[in-house]
């Protein structure tokens, strides 16, 4: 707990130094290094397809650095509330907003027990409004201590008010889905979905596609795209390994057991297989 408590702060501080857009497909490592330990550790196999992911999710995330836009230059708070300000951030905020209380309002009552993605709609949702103030607030405590005081800011306390609430709606609804649902389902579709609309929340806030060439932009694209596949191949086969045994063992048991019976000498192959 320690090192998971560690390992968030250190997330939230890399916010204030980096762009979300190279930021936040980097959690990928995160799983990468999960499955190497439970394979190092735990003794859980790590087969073919799982270290095909982990290369996967490397190459996409190294794509992506290599590629990633500059951090904006930002010298008081009230530069980060002018940028969340703006209309076009004010319109997608709005956008959010509806689309969050329609889901919990409308079709989590209805449709949460029977709908993976009613759940992880509305984290989603509410994780790109968090990133940005995130990064907004992490920004804030640089500037501090940094020696230019940012705390005496009113913008400075909303965000943080901003942090508070979507950070616990975003827990609720994403340990609702947990517990509803099976956790090799809703992390990989949670993940795509998270940093899909926070890069575009941060395309929109803080315009981190501004003077980027067209092909730098689609290179980042096809990174994130990389992870992506990487990311899903790995929860999609991380039971792979135990499918092949169990089926053999459980075949060798029925076999062995109509032996004892006296009746595999009549039965068809199809039928034995079966």
């Amino acid at each position: 707990m320690i090192t998971m408590v560690v390992g968030e702060i250190a997330n939230f501080a890399a916010y204030a130094f980096a762009p979300a857009i190279l930021v936040t497909p980097l959690g990928a490592l995160s799983i990468i290094i999960s499955a190497v330990l439970a394979h190092i550790i735990l003794r859980e196999r790590l087969h073919t397809f799982g270290i095909l992911g982990c290369i996967l999710c490397v190459v996409g995330s190294t794509t992506i650095v290599l590629h990633a836009p500059q951090e904006r230059q930002i010298e008081s708070v009230t530069e980060v509330w002018d940028l969340a300000t703006e209309p076009g951030f004010l319109f997608y905020t709005a956008l959010v907003l509806t689309a969050v209380f329609i889901l919990i309002y409308q079709f989590v009552p209805q449709y949460g027990q029977t709908h993976i993605m009613v759940y992880i709609g509305v984290c989603s949702l509410v994780g790109s409004i968090s990133v940005m103030s995130v990064k907004a607030l992490g920004i804030a405590l640089k500037l501090t201590f940094s020696g230019t005081n940012q705390l005496v800011y009113p913008q400075t306390w909303a965000f943080t008010l901003v942090v508070i609430t979507c950070v616990l709606t975003q827990m609720n609804y994403l340990n609702k889905a947990l517990d509803t649902f099976n956790t090799a389902v809703v992390s990989p579709i949670y993940y795509v979905m998270f940093t899909s609309l926070t890069i575009l929340a941060s395309v929109i806030m803080f315009k981190d596609w501004d003077g980027q060439s067209p092909t730098q932009i689609l290179t980042e694209m096809c990174g994130f795209v990389t992870i992506l596949s990487g990311t899903f191949l790995l929860h999609k086969t991380k039971d792979m390994a135990d499918g092949p045994g169990l089926s053999t063992s459980l075949s060798m048991r029925s076999l062995k057991h109509e032996e004892d019976d006296g009746f595999s000498e009549g039965i068809p192959l199809k039928r034995q297989d079966t």
